[in-house]
């Protein structure tokens, strides 16, 4: 319409569309969702982040073991793991009972933990990274 001035679209001026429907709606949502329309697989990071976590899980614990003092040899002398044998043994009138964080902790570090858990210890940080990477 020549002599007026345009203000957005004008109703009929679509492609083929009827009259008064010709609006243009452009994609909006998540960006995981127009990925998906860009050609993209989301689920790769997904996947990289369950790989990757399950990995450290399994592969940290018998450093971050033995950092804390809890070794093959034993409990090493001066270590967070003394002060907490320590702590036992005063609790429980100067021994360390079967079954305590203590002696649990002792046993994975001196012999590692067993491969069923393994699994399990592997299987959750698989499943924490892919829910991180959502």
């Amino acid at each position: 319409m020549a002599g007026r001035a345009s203000r957005g679209p004008e109703l009929g001026a679509g492609r083929g569309g009827a009259p008064g429907c010709s609006l243009v709606i452009k994609p909006r949502g998540h960006p995981r969702v127009l990925a998906r329309s860009a050609g993209r697989r989301p689920r790769d990071g997904m996947l990289v982040g369950a790989v990757v976590a399950g990995t450290v899980a399994v592969g940290a614990v018998p450093v971050v073991l033995g950092t804390l003092g809890f070794t093959a040899a034993g409990i090493a002398a001066g270590s967070v793991a003394a002060k907490m044998m320590s702590a036992a043994a005063v609790a429980n009138a100067g021994g360390v009972v079967a079954g305590s964080l203590v002696a649990t902790l002792q046993s994975v570090g001196a012999a590692g933990l067993a491969t069923s858990s393994n699994v399990i210890l592997g299987t959750v940080g698989s499943a924490l990274g892919a829910l991180a990477m959502i």
